[in-house]
């Protein structure tokens, strides 16, 4: 049994329009437990059960704004409580510029936690001054003023991401039939129909693309095999460039006529070549539940 890791929290805090939801989503995408508009007197309770589930859950993210109203003013205090006990925190501090910040509510279309019965300019400037002690406490401040949401997730993946995680970057391979429609939340689908059909020999009309002969079958043709290198290469130039735009996950859909023979072979060839290059995957043969297997 390996040696349980510890518990890396992170609190994310900031004005209110600075791109904490953002903040929050892109690291859910990098694995943290996340938890948003948390009470902090909460905090103790969070840490504890982390601390429970012995190393499953070390990776927490918690979002305390001023949302939290009366119970945020209890965030230094709670955050003093921590570090007398030892346990480490990482305080990340969103900001940007008044202008944006109005602009942004204007285009939301959403009033501030503090505006009330006075202008959304005013009510930041309020909560900037409310937030000054933290800010000064904090050891990350991102100024989002000028980023852009895929800059935001770019930073925050270098400042935050856990290479040894597998959360990082995740490719699912689907086969899929036609007949039965195409996944709605695939980015990249790939018609493999102009394949050898198995359903066409009698021996392997009722197998399925996880039976060897079927395998053996499509693999003795040479366009499978120049279609799987041609293709996986591809999909090894595409990936590190998805990557680098900010993207965490990535649906790859392949499909033939029924999702019963060829889909399936060329899914499961491609993911023992994604395996090998080191990403992490997930496997679905959507439509292999509705082939009529042979069982002799």
């Amino acid at each position: 049994m390996g040696e349980i890791q510890p518990i890396r929290l992170v609190i994310v805090t900031g004005l209110s329009g600075a791109g904490k939801t953002q903040a929050i989503r892109c690291l859910e995408d990098l694995g943290f437990f996340c938890v948003d508009n948390l009470p902090p007197m909460l905090i103790p309770k969070i840490t504890e059960l982390c601390q429970q589930s012995l190393g499953k859950v070390n990776r927490v993210a918690l979002v305390m704004d001023v949302r939290g109203t009366l119970f945020f003013d209890s965030l230094g205090e709670e955050l003093r409580k921590l570090s007398e006990q030892g346990i480490k925190y990482e305080l990340l501090f969103l900001e940007a510029s008044d202008a944006v910040l109005v602009r942004r509510y204007k285009e939301s279309r959403r009033q501030h936690p503090l505006e009330e019965d006075r202008s959304v300019l005013d009510a930041i400037r309020s909560e900037r001054e409310r937030l000054e002690e933290l800010r000064g406490a904090a050891n990350i401040i991102l100024d989002t003023t000028e980023l852009t949401v895929h800059d935001l997730k770019r930073k925050l993946k270098e400042k935050f991401s856990d290479q040894d995680n597998g959360a990082l970057f995740t490719v699912t391979l689907i086969s899929f039939g036609y007949k039965y429609g195409i996944p709605l939340d695939a980015d990249l689908v790939m018609d493999v129909r102009f394949l050898p059909n198995p359903n066409y020999v009698d021996e392997l009309k009722n197998c399925t693309g996880q039976d060897q002969r079927v395998v053996e079958y499509l693999f003795e043709h040479e366009e499978t095999k120049s279609f799987l290198r041609l293709y996986s290469d591809l999909l090894l130039f595409l990936l590190p460039l998805y990557i680098n735009e900010g993207k965490t996950h990535l649906v790859v859909a392949i499909g033939c006529t029924g999702g019963q023979h060829r889909s399936v072979v060329l899914t499961e060839s491609l993911a023992e070549i994604l395996e090998r290059e080191g990403y992490h995957l997930f496997v679905h043969h959507r439509d292999l539940p509705r082939a009529k297997v042979d069982r002799s």
